[in-house]
């Protein structure tokens, strides 16, 4: 017998041992706490009974959502018979704002039935507390594994083919999706990852070091010190501190971040819809270059025009420790937080 014809049958025992130890975690809850619908009328449980449905909670700011989208997006196209539901649920503000999960959703090609969930009435049926998460209901309507976080693709999708082979009473097929993602998509540098998620609004924010602290909710003139420690970072300029971000009044406001990770990204958005605002972005006081990310150029210059994740820094070589500096041009921009990957 061939290596070839040993592969498959290797694989197709492992997804048939996957699919025998698959609990039963509950039934699918119900959807008729959505606030809206996008690229889809409004469904029902009822409706996605004898259809595997992938349920994947997302907002669209998160970083880790966006790398794990690829992946998704890929198993949505290859098989038949699957339904992917995204539930959309709001960590920010504006995400709560249709038209921004609307144009979110058209830019990311996420064409899939997504559920508007404003309230977290569907999260909480869910008892979920995390983007991403996958939930994995069979055509009976139960859920059968569930995924939190990034990672995990290839048990994912053999979950995915058992689930729908049970379906349709037959094989799926033995190959799993090669995806290579690229841009903000692509899989974080893990092994040079010392830099984990921080806030810029008061709620949540970690390691502030300008002098004398967080002035919360009033318009304050801030510094930024000569050094920063890793992974601290600081204001300077005149700025309000509010639960969710750090908003800008005049020109040239900074924010200084010492970090270690291959990519930085930062949640940011004009304070007026319809507006932009111009940046500036240096890496230890020196334009990017070649470590510049997708949304600022060589010069370390760009433009914030709506409320999303900017990529701002991605290092082409080895990955070291940087000051990272953004100086806003402009006025009127809200900073929420900063991802790494």
């Amino acid at each position: 017998m061939g290596n070839a014809d040993v592969v498959p049958r290797l694989f197709r025992a492992t997804m048939h041992r996957a699919g025998a130890l698959l609990p039963v975690e509950g039934s699918m809850p119900s959807l008729d706490g959505a606030t809206g619908w996008l690229n889809s009328p409004p469904l029902t449980t009822d409706e996605l009974r004898g259809k595997v449905v992938l349920v994947q909670f997302w907002t669209y700011t998160c970083v880790n959502w966006l790398r794990t989208l690829p992946y998704v997006r890929a198993w949505s196209s290859k098989y038949e018979g699957l339904v992917v539901l995204g539930v959309h649920t709001p960590e920010f503000d504006f995400e709560h704002d249709l038209d921004n999960v609307r144009r979110a959703a058209g830019e990311l090609r996420v064409d899939n039935p997504i559920a508007v969930d404003n309230d977290y009435a569907i999260w909480s049926a869910f008892a979920n507390h995390y983007w991403p998460a996958l939930y994995f209901v069979d055509a009976q309507g139960r859920i059968r594994h569930h995924r939190f976080g990034e990672g995990g693709y290839e048990q994912s999708e053999m979950v995915l083919m058992r689930l729908l082979a049970d379906a349709v009473a037959g094989e799926v097929g033995d190959d799993l999706v090669a995806v290579d993602a690229d841009g903000v998509g692509a899989p974080a540098d893990w092994d040079n990852l010392r830099s984990p998620e921080n806030y810029l609004g008061y709620e949540r924010a970690d390691n502030f070091a300008s002098p004398n602290g967080v002035v919360l909710a009033t318009r304050h003139d801030y510094t930024a010190p000569a050094r920063l420690p890793l992974n601290s970072w600081a204001l300077a300029g005149a700025w309000t501190v509010q639960r969710q971000a750090a908003v800008l009044h005049e020109p040239d406001g900074r924010i200084a971040y010492r970090f270690h990770a291959r990519d930085l990204n930062l949640v940011v958005a004009p304070t007026a819809r319809g507006s932009s605002v111009r940046f500036r972005v240096r890496l230890d006081g020196q334009p990017p270059g070649a470590a510049h990310g997708s949304d600022v150029d060589e010069r370390g210059d760009g433009t914030v025009t709506d409320p999303r994740l900017y990529q701002l820094v991605r290092q082409p070589g080895p990955v070291t420790e940087h000051t990272f500096e953004i100086t806003f041009l402009d006025p009127g921009v809200e900073a929420y937080a900063f991802t790494f990957g």
